[in-house]
């Protein structure tokens, strides 16, 4: 059986389907491709000099690059929450990678993202769009959590996801030089137990089984005369890195790095050139792509950003994003850069609902503001309330940094770093300094505290994790 029968009998196992008698086709198509643990200078369009993305810089040279775009944890699941409800995810007690139970449990964590949670996939699904997510969930389903709901059930039709995630999945082999082709290694055997349906796939190629499986999803929407709205997260990026037995080179860890990032894009590049060569999805879909969260130090680069994956400093939690829809565009701000707008993931759900014209209920506060016109390049203004960060729970010392920052504000130009109770505040001018390398808490004493006051008060608005609490860290 080829790969791709073997997908879609894999698909037909978590699908989830649903009656709708109208569709309107004027309205726009979403992908949003969200890349595991990627650095915000890793595109070649964002100053990548080691590798080439060339298929994500052709859709970047058609649309707009943001520069001041944010995701909401420097973590994985809780970014992966915020960017799927458009609330801050510490709301539905996800704050840090969602791990085995007991981990999760002495964080003060979630088992998994609670159905209830206003999903953008959802109210896309009752308005009438085919929903489909491909790639990486964690949002509930991993390690000894196998009671998760399965992701159907929070409004896709279909998905094919990977290890940390309930349904169909594709499990990575793995195959090093020298190694025996028809011997390969296994990474998260454990996780066949998962949901329904699983297929084993080289590690270095599995982008492209998601992409594969996301393309027949395409030709069933545009069949049934749907717009659809797709996920395809890749999860290559995110170590350990295998890419394929000819891209190894020296074998370090950036060389790995860079060979898997290059793969990826070669992989995404089908994907984009679905959309690309059919008149109807090119000139009505929006494309945007950017990363969960920042790097692993050697391994991916925030350029001139300071810190890392798990730390509030830019580098954690500053994304590139770029956005592709040439037939929603101005021609003008088709290859722009976009470096004013200061927005987060938060703000894609109303901003995505509102392109897609669906109303969202008035009894969920949603955290996102609806800037729909800064993604289509019609304005460049920012989002008007501040965001708020809260670290992972189990991060206060991290890739070799200690007693790391607990809670971050962004509000125009500035940004504020501090501890649970404010002190040790830090206060940096990104408009001069995003590198922030130069603390000048001392010389803005009533802008700190204010920004301090504010923080703090939105961290006592959240559920509490454990964080304060926690000694020490969990290794990933």
């Amino acid at each position: 059986m080829g790969l791709f029968r073997k997908l879609t009998t894999l698909i037909s196992l978590g699908c989830f389907l649903v009656n709708i008698s109208w569709a309107n086709e004027q309205r726009p198509n979403i992908i949003l491709v969200f890349i595991d643990d990627m650095g915000w200078a890793d595109f070649s369009c964002f100053g990548n000099i080691d590798v080439q993305t060339p298929n994500i810089d052709r859709l970047a040279n058609e649309g707009i690059r943001f520069e001041q775009f944010y995701v909401n944890s420097p973590i994985c699941s809780p970014s992966r929450v915020a960017i799927s409800t458009g609330q801050y995810p510490q709301h539905w007690k996800i704050s840090s990678y969602l791990g085995h139970r007991a981990q999760n449990e002495k964080r003060g964590m979630a088992q998994w993202l609670d159905p209830k949670a206003p999903m953008l996939a959802r109210f896309l699904q009752k308005s009438g769009y085919a929903t489909g997510h491909f790639g990486k969930w964690h949002m509930g389903g991993q390690r000894d959590v196998k009671e998760a709901p399965a992701i159907s059930a929070y409004g896709f039709d279909q998905s094919l996801t990977n290890f940390e995630g309930m349904g169909p999945k594709l499990l990575p082999l793995t195959l090093k030089p020298g190694q025996d082709p028809n011997k390969p290694g296994k990474l998260w055997h454990h996780a066949e137990h998962l949901g329904n349906g699983y297929q084993w796939i080289q590690r270095s190629e599995i982008t492209g089984g998601f992409v594969d499986a996301a393309l027949p999803f395409i030709d069933l929407a545009q069949k049934d005369g749907k717009p659809f709205y797709l996920n395809l997260w890749p999860d290559d990026v995110h170590s350990p890195y295998w890419p394929p037995v000819d891209k190894w080179g020296d074998g370090k860890k950036r060389t790995l790095y860079l060979a898997v990032l290059e793969e990826m894009d070669r992989q995404l590049g089908k994907l984009f050139d679905r959309v690309r060569n059919d008149s109807k999805l090119a000139n009505n879909t929006l494309i945007l792509i950017c990363s969960d969260n920042g790097p692993d130090p050697g391994a991916g680069s925030a350029g001139p950003l300071r810190g890392f994956k798990t730390h509030l400093y830019e580098g954690g939690i500053r994304s590139p994003l770029v956005a592709w829809c040439p037939g929603l565009m101005d021609k003008k701000v088709c290859n722009s850069i976009n470096k004013t707008s200061i927005f987060s993931a938060i703000d894609l759900v109303p901003s995505l609902a509102d392109l897609c014209k669906v109303p969202l209920p008035k009894k969920v506060i949603f955290d996102g503001e609806e800037l729909s016109d800064v993604l289509l390049g019609k304005s460049d203004r920012s989002r008007k309330e501040p965001i708020f960060f809260r670290r992972p729970p189990d991060r206060d010392s991290f890739h070799g940094v200690k007693n790391l920052p607990d809670l971050a504000v962004r509000s125009g130009k500035w940004k504020l770093l501090c501890e649970y109770d404010g002190t040790n505040a830090e206060l940096y001018d990104l408009s001069t300094d995003p590198g922030e390398s130069l603390n000048l808490s001392e010389n803005h004493v009533k802008i700190c505290g204010q920004l301090v006051d504010q923080v703090i008060h939105w961290h006592k608005s959240m559920p509490a994790d454990n964080g304060p609490k926690l000694t020490g860290s969990f290794s990933r």
